[in-house]
Order: C-alpha cells, then structure tokens, then sequence
C-alpha cells in the first residue's frame, strides 16, 4: 500500500515537472490547489502534498504563505554543458604540485565550508547501523578480530559483494572478489599487476587528482584521453592511441567520472572492452560512483562486457558507507594470481572487523535500503547546486549535469583563473578544487569542480552565492 502511495506522488510530481520543463507551467505561474490536485487524480490529500513537498525540495516550485504553490525554476534556466578538451599530442611524466598538497591539507581544517571534497556529509552515513553490525562482527568472530583474515579477503564479505552484482549485470561468485583496504589500494594492486615503472597508461581528461598521484608513485607515464561531459572517454581517439603512443593499460571511472560526472552509455562500454581485446590492453574500471545512481537503474560495468578477463573492476564502501572502515575489493579477472601475490607481499591481509561489519551490514539487506534514500537526497541536493550556479554565477558559465555521482564541473570565463579564485575563496572560509588539478598539461585553469555533498541549507547557498560574487569580481 504504501509503495503505491509513493508511485501515486511520484508520478504526479513527474507530469508537472515535465510541464514546468517545457514551459507550459512558467517561473511565476500558480499551480492547482492540493484540493484540486487531489480531486482531480483522484488521490489522497496526504498524496497530492507529498507530490507538491517533492517538488518542492527539489527547488522546482514554492509555497506563498496564504496564495498556494507557484513555479519558482525551470530546468531551462540551467546553463550550458563544457565541451570535450583538445587532445594532446604527447603522453606527460606526472609531477604532484603544491596546489594539490594545499588543497589536500585544506580538506582537514575545521570550520571550513567545503565544496572541494567529494563525499557524501557525515550527516548522510548510517553510523549507528553500521555500529550495531560492527558488535555482531565482534560478537561471531571466534577470535574476537584479533587474527588475519585469508589473503583473499572476509568469505562472506566477498559472498554479498558476489551477490550485489546481480545489479549491473554480472555473474560472480565469491571466489571472483579480492577484498583491499579501500579503493586506492584496489586500484594500486590493478595497476601493479599490469604495468611496469616507465609504462604509458590512459586516463580520463580531466582526471581525478588521486589517480594522477597514484600513476606518479608507480613510475607511470600518462596520457590524456578526451573525454565528454556526458558520455565519456573518446573511443576513436583512443582506438588510434593505443598503438601510437604503445599504451600499456587503461584506468578510466565509466559511472559518473570525477570531475565530469560523465557516464558511459552500454553502447560504449561494450566497444571500449572490445577495442582493449583487440590490442590485449587490461582496463582497470574504477566503479566507485557506480552506486549512486539517480536514474531507475543501476549502470551496468565494463565488467559486464567482458569475456576474457583483461577488466579489473575496483570499488569500496567508502562513498557509500563508512569511509574510515576502507572496505574496498576489486574483480581481477585473468590477474587475480598477480593481485593476490602483491596483496600477500604487501599488506598480507585487510582488517577483519571492518570488512566483517561491513559483510554483515550487506548481509542484512540494509545497503539498498540505506542507498535509495542516499541517492534521492543526493539527486535533489544537485538540482538545488545547479539552480544556485545559474542564478549567482556569470552567464557565461558552463556546468555539467551528473546523472549522479558527487561532484559539478565548472568552465568559467577563460579569464579567470581558479587557484586564483580559490585563494580569494579560502580567505571567506571556503573552499573548491581548481581545475589545473585535474590535468598533467597546463590546462583546465579556468575550470573548478564543486561536490554537492553537503546537504542543501541556508549557508550552502551563501557560499556559492560567494562564489559568484567572487568570480564576477575577478572578471
């Protein structure tokens, strides 16, 4: 009963937002009373309301005190989507600069109004559910968590990770997982166990900071793919690449990158593994993102397309769940031998209470529980970002529209400089990620990515309406 109630509002706010989209409902007009609403669909009261507070929180329309409900925005409003960066002409050796340490150092200070990270608030994660299963992971444990746990990684962790991947298409079996201290380290043993210091590999451009810094300490060279806000890498380009620049391995996020948010269609994701079969080239598909979704379905993997095992799929709980746990695994295919030697020689084991927690918290079917609220929250917290972007930003900006994921990507005039705007910012208390952070070439410095991770109140709107003020003064 009650999920139809849901369908029932849902499908109402879904006819008026369409109307609003396509302007036959305009910024000013008053919407049927709830009386009206109700009488008219046929529905309850209580259901015409939730249809008008879910239109309502996503900054769609408004309530005048004593007058009703009028359009306050329409997605039209929205600015403009960046266009696919040039490409380069030549793979770069990765330096980590001060700008990316100062940033770093930045997202620990306190009382800072943070739109450089991107994660989810504290306020979001199920921290007393996850507490709970951590005292049964205690509790079960025969050694109380005290002893190693297989190298392979906590048996009925790997067991419910096997059996999430029913959602995207797969079919794995525990035996397919290897368990990692998050997804950093899923990604180091990946890249470990393809490449070799002096190897070029491919990533997205932009491209998170992180996997830049982690291609450094390897010895890596990179190369820069362009990639489209929408739909990701440029497979022509790379198709041609691959043998001219002699690239080694791919490490591309194809669910909701970081910065772009851009998200791979299947058409793609199927030629992308089909083009690395050709040349016998191992992609490693950071899926981190992949949960946070905010269509009706989950995104399906690389993975999924893959039938001789060169895709290693990464992932953890980290974005999702509980950060500070680092409960994260990775799908090795063909080079799980290689992986779980490097794990052995390297760390031997992850933490048992964490992963068993973790393994128990998924065991008890509350991830998805916990994921759908999580996802509608983050959905509706990116629409007010975007509304507040096209109304104190320059109409010049240009802003990227994630189908879901954390962060928006910014190209402001390309007479602003970023780290200049970050400087200005920092000094007011806030703080955004440069865009010259997420590129080896000198590029991107008039762009900037800002997370929508933190809930959607009155001093998050102040801050970009800073933000705004700040960059029309630097213009």
């Amino acid at each position: 009963m009650l999920k139809t109630a849901e369908h029932l509002y849902l499908q109402i706010a879904d006819r008026i937002e369409q109307l609003i989209e396509k302007e036959v409902l305009k910024i000013g007009d008053k919407l049927p009373s709830v009386r009206s609403i109700s009488k008219e669909q046929g529905v309850s009261l209580s259901t015409a309301f939730q249809a008008y507070y879910h239109l309502e929180a996503k900054g769609l329309i408004e309530p005048r005190p004593k007058s009703g409900y009028y359009v306050r925005f329409s997605p039209r409003k929205l600015r403009d989507i960046p266009k696919t960066c040039e490409p380069v002409k030549k793979a770069s050796e990765v330096t980590v600069n001060e700008m990316i340490s100062r940033v770093y150092h930045n997202n620990t200070a306190e009382n800072l109004l943070k739109f450089s990270l991107a994660v989810a608030a504290d306020s979001m994660l199920p921290a007393a559910k996850i507490a709970k299963s951590m005292v049964q992971a205690i509790r079960k444990s025969p050694d109380g968590g005290i002893g190693y746990e297989s190298t392979q990684g906590n048996v009925n962790l790997r067991r419910q990770i096997a059996r999430m991947s029913i959602q995207w298409g797969g079919v794995i079996s525990e035996d397919d997982v290897v368990t990692t201290s998050g997804c950093t380290d899923a990604l180091t043993l990946s890249l470990c166990a393809v490449t070799q210091p002096g190897d070029t590999i491919a990533l997205e451009s932009p491209a998170y900071y992180g996997s830049l810094q982690l291609a450094a300490s390897l010895g890596l060279k990179v190369l820069e793919v362009p990639t489209n806000p929408v739909t990701g890498v440029d497979l022509d380009y790379l198709d041609k690449a691959i043998p001219r620049f002699n690239i080694k391995a791919c490490l591309f996020v194809t669910n909701f990158n970081n910065p772009l948010g851009s998200c791979m269609p299947d058409t793609h994701k199927r030629e992308l593994v089909r083009i690395l079969e050709k040349y016998d080239i191992p992609l490693i598909e950071d899926d981190i993102y992949g949960d946070i979704y905010f269509g009706r379905e989950r995104p399906s993997l690389c993975k999924t397309f893959d039938e001789s095992g060169i895709v290693l799929t990464c992932n953890s709980f980290s974005k999702a769940l509980a950060p500070g746990y680092r409960v994260g695994w990775t799908l090795p295919g063909k080079y799980k031998d290689k992986v779980l030697r490097l794990k052995r020689n390297h760390s031997i084991a992850c933490p048992s209470l964490p992963h068993a927690a973790i393994a128990h918290f998924l065991e008890n079917d509350r991830y998805e529980h916990h994921l759908r609220g999580m996802r509608k929250q983050l959905h509706t917290q990116s629409l007010r970002y975007l509304q507040a972007i096209a109304d104190y930003f320059p109409e010049d900006t240009l802003v990227t529209r994630p189908t879901g994921g954390f962060v928006l990507w910014l190209a402001l005039n390309e007479s602003i400089n970023t780290y200049e705007l970050y400087e200005l910012a920092l000094k007011q208390r806030i703080t955004f990620a440069p865009g010259r952070m997420f590129s080896l070439q000198d590029r991107y410095r008039n762009c900037l990515r800002i997370s929508f991770g933190n809930p959607w109140n009155k001093q998050v709107e102040e801050g970009i309406k800073t933000l705004g003020k700040l960059i029309r003064k630097l213009g």
